[in-house]
């Protein structure tokens, strides 16, 4: 489906990682959203259960296999299943699939520098979990330090990487990306979920 967003996730997933992205997506803010603009679901490699590094278990909607050939979004979940590298290679053909197709793609945390270690981040402006680290997990295949930026979050030609603490600012340029809202509402999204609650008030009250 061309409006579903895709999560991939490797067993041991961050699940903090999409979680501002997918509640903007199925919520507003006044509780779930009766028609959304994008769908979100879940790819894993079997369509066997997958736990996060939080121990929460989560049933995928779709494996490798039975994913859908459209998509409005490929979301690569950060965590500690890309250290097992005869899983990851196997998201190697879908990501590439995915940019041919110039598909919006988001890498966040170790999945960054798994997009560094194939190759997928030497003709864009980028970040990670450091430099060292996409140096080291690259090797020869990473050429592009000069595209390196010391930020939470780098949006490049439709290609979003975060480091492992910028999952907010990661899910900002994906919905900008994806028009999910205004930008002045995507913007209010950030700042609320930034600053907190009870800054807000504050201000509103003031």
């Amino acid at each position: 489906m061309k409006n579903e967003v895709l999560y991939l996730l490797l067993d041991n997933y961050a699940d903090h990682e999409p979680v501002f992205l997918a509640t903007a997506i199925s919520c507003g803010e006044r509780g779930m959203k009766e028609n959304p603009k994008y769908i979100n679901k879940t790819v894993a490699p079997t369509l066997n259960p997958v736990r996060s590094c939080g121990g929460f278990r989560t049933l995928p909607d779709y494996s490798f296999e039975t994913m859908p050939d459209e998509y409005a979004a490929l979301i690569l979940i950060g965590g500690y299943g890309w250290l097992d590298n005869e899983t990851a290679n196997k998201v190697v053909p879908i990501v590439s699939q995915a940019i041919e197709k110039d598909c919006i793609i988001g890498a966040i945390c170790n999945a960054a520098s798994f997009l560094g270690k194939h190759g997928f981040l030497n003709n864009i402006k980028h970040t990670g979990n450091g430099l060292n680290q996409l140096k080291l997990w690259g090797g020869n295949n990473y050429t592009n330090q000069a595209g390196y930026i010391n930020k939470q979050a780098v949006n490049d030609k439709c290609i979003v990487t975060a480091n492992g603490t910028g999952e907010l600012e990661f899910a900002k340029e994906l919905l900008l990306l994806l028009e999910n809202d205004t930008p002045e509402q995507i913007e209010r999204f950030y700042h609320f979920n930034k600053e907190g609650f009870a800054k807000l008030m504050q201000s509103t009250q003031q």
